[in-house]
């Protein structure tokens, strides 16, 4: 290491207190926006929201998928794996194209126990979720979704985009 960063430290942190006081959710910019990615069309505006956001702001995007490991069959869960690697690499090629650093994450479990704790570890600015359109019979058998179980955990703002937002 060089003396620089040994004496300066704040110098080289990303998230210095000066920094994140400007960049503040409170101060109208966001930092780091956390994209959940699904593969659907609320899942894909999300995405794209995200990214126009961080784009205005100057931020950086990290892009989530969950592999949902409740099934235990192998084969649904790498179907799964390999449908996430899709979408966050989607996520990263859109925000290469708008001049947004966009970094690519995996977790595995429960999928709004993982963004909560994602967000909350990486110090996320803003949570970007889709919500589908949901018919009577699905409200009944699923009565929380995600969207809704994220705003009810998190200590950042949630944003909720709709495939028809965009």
């Amino acid at each position: 290491m060089s003396a620089d960063t040994t004496t300066e430290p704040h110098a080289t942190e990303p998230h210095s207190s000066e920094q994140h006081a400007d960049a503040s959710p409170a101060a109208g910019r966001f930092e780091r926006v956390l994209v959940v990615t699904r593969d659907d069309d609320a899942g894909r505006a999300a995405v794209e929201t995200g990214i126009d956001l961080a784009a205005a702001h100057g931020a950086a995007v990290d892009a989530l998928y969950v592999v949902d490991v409740a099934e235990e069959w192998d084969v649904v869960v790498e179907r799964r794996e390999r449908t996430g690697e899709r979408l966050v690499e989607d996520a990263a090629e859109r925000g290469a194209d708008a001049g947004v650093d966009v970094e690519k994450w995996f977790r595995y479990g429960t999928a709004h126990e993982e963004v909560l704790d994602f967000a909350a570890a990486h110090g996320a600015d803003l949570i970007v979720v889709g919500s589908a359109r949901r018919t009577g019979l699905d409200r009944f058998v699923h009565p929380e979704r995600l969207p809704t179980r994220v705003q009810r955990g998190a200590s950042a703002p949630v944003l909720v985009v709709g495939p028809d937002d965009d």
